[in-house]
């Protein structure tokens, strides 16, 4: 018997730690549904993103995978391919840990 996705998933959503993994990629996959979206919004393929960005296609499905989150950089030269912009914004965390430095420990 094959389970769906979806049981599976709310099964382990139940364990504190996958759960707390789960929450700290929130971010990543976030960015990558935005990536994705502004490139469907603008009826581009990967491929013709490539080509406006002079890369591959390749490259452009491991910008929008998430896995590897793109430098600044990279994501300016997606969103110009895209025909979009990047807006940059900070929100207050709900807890944030304080910030250690090898230096201060």
């Amino acid at each position: 018997m094959t389970l769906p996705f979806s049981a599976l998933k709310d099964e382990w959503m139940k364990d504190p730690a996958f759960r707390a993994e789960y929450d700290a990629l929130a971010p990543e996959f976030a960015l990558s549904r935005a990536l994705i979206e502004a490139r469907a919004n603008a009826g581009l393929t990967q491929a013709d993103v490539a080509e406006r960005m002079g890369t591959t296609q390749s490259v452009v499905a491991r910008i929008e995978s998430g896995r590897n989150p793109p430098n600044l950089r990279t994501l300016e030269r997606y969103a110009h391919a895209v025909g979009s912009r990047i807006a940059v914004t900070l929100v207050p965390a709900q807890s944030v840990a304080p910030i250690t430095h090898p230096a201060n420990s």
